[in-house]
């Protein structure tokens, strides 16, 4: 069975996310988008953890679905126990902060790890996503002993701030940080803002899988990056087809364009200075602003890391499709905000008429977009099929921008809009 899969999100109990991440509208959501597997997220927050408890009930091996959904089983979504897990500590000399994902198998699972990890000094319920003071060696020497069956990954890999290989915390290769628990890590999430292209110019990553996931902080938001699997629904089933990166079963994943995420370039957002990694070499990745060390960002650290050159493709990669969400590409088409009423007007009606967001980005042939949907948001999603556009790169916090129509096609659909 093909299906999408979306792991890394959050609840409502983790900070900056909305009120509306509660189990009803995520299952409402992932049916809006098509994804057929969602991870809970933050499963070692009590309250959180009590709530899946109580409205989750089992499905297949290690998946589950709301019990008050009335549906037709096989269209439920299932939930997936997933959780994220911040390490800010010191190793080496020098202040080290990861994120990192972990995948469990049941709520026994849960229930043991959260009981483990908080005997161990960590504060679960301060927020969804714990921050700990635990070695990331450590916190996964705590979970597999008190699971085996947990899968480890970690989080947006070449993210600046909380991650594997951030230029800001990070560390120069997985048996770095994780030392002899490195072989217990079969995956990492590339993040928004890079894809499996500029991993796959680092030879030490080759064993790993390459996921994607949202890290949603809003229902509305996932699936802005997903994994594609062709499997049966189950935890093994999946958690084999990752280790053993089957072509055949763990099928592709769906990124963002990496310029759009919003640490692909360097840059100083105070300062409103986005550079290219050439461009932050001419200044010694010096702020030519305000003179402090610019925030380097995922291209730059990558290529720090790379010792493959560009274009490079290893035998047996898993590929990737890119894509840009459809709520954007409406309102590029429309020339409005995201958030306005026209966008969610438009966005209701063709979801309305094609089902789900990921039947329309990338099954949906154009000839029957453009008998239905309005042509120039057909026209916006064959273009970013085709990767036809342009993105002012994100920085130090701030997303990339994309634009798929030119200013002077926006100049002449706005006076066809006043002529009409």
């Amino acid at each position: 069975m093909e299906f999408i899969a979306d792991f890394h999100i959050h609840s409502k109990y983790s900070r900056a996310t909305s009120s509306q991440m509660e189990l009803e509208p995520l299952d409402q959501w992932a049916k809006i988008k098509g994804i057929q597997v969602l991870g809970t997220g933050d499963f070692t927050h009590p309250i959180w953890f009590e709530n899946l408890v109580k409205k989750l009930e089992p499905a297949e091996s290690g998946l589950f679905v709301l019990k008050n959904d009335k549906g037709d089983f096989k269209n439920k979504t299932r939930f997936l126990l997933t959780s994220e897990i911040s390490c800010i500590y010191t190793k080496n000399g020098k202040v080290r902060k990861i994120h990192i994902v972990f995948f469990a198998p049941s709520f026994e699972a849960v229930a043991k790890i959260n009981k483990d990890l908080a005997a161990a000094g960590g504060n679960l319920r301060s927020d969804g996503r714990p921050i700990l003071g635990l070695d990331a060696k450590k916190l996964v020497e705590i979970v597999l002993n008190a699971e085996p069956k947990v899968f480890v990954v970690p989080a947006h890999i070449y993210t600046p701030w909380f991650s594997l290989f951030g230029s800001r915390s990070g560390f120069d290769s997985l048996e770095e940080c994780f030392e002899e628990y490195s072989k217990y890590i079969y995956a990492g999430e590339t993040g928004l803002s890079s894809d499996p292209a500029m991993s796959w110019r680092n030879s030490k990553l080759d064993r790993l899988a390459l996921i994607s996931s949202s890290d949603a902080h809003s229902p509305a938001k996932l699936g802005r990056e997903a994994t594609v699997f062709d499997t049966e629904l189950s935890y093994e089933a999946i958690i084999e087809a990752l280790k053993a990166k089957d072509p055949k079963k763990f099928l592709y994943t769906l990124e963002f364009y990496p310029e759009e995420g919003k640490y692909h370039y360097d840059g100083h957002r105070e300062c409103n200075i986005s550079l290219s990694p050439v461009e932050s070499k001419k200044y010694n990745n010096i702020c030519p602003v305000c003179g402090r060390p610019l925030t380097i960002g995922v291209l730059n650290r990558a290529e720090e890391l790379a010792d493959r050159p560009q274009e490079y493709k290893p035998e047996n990669a898993i590929p990737f499709k890119s894509l840009v969400p459809l709520q954007e590409i409406i309102a590029e088409s429309l020339g409005v905000g995201v958030i306005s009423k026209k966008v969610g007007l438009a966005y209701n009606q063709i979801i309305k008429e094609f089902g789900s967001e990921f039947n329309i980005l990338l099954k949906t042939p154009f000839e029957i977009l453009s008998k239905t949907a309005p042509s120039r948001i057909a026209e916006g999603i064959e273009r970013v099929r085709a990767g036809q556009l342009l993105i002012d790169p994100g920085y130090d916090g701030v997303f990339g921008r994309v634009k798929i129509f030119s200013e002077q096609e926006k100049n002449i659909f706005i006076a066809q809009k006043k002529l009409f």
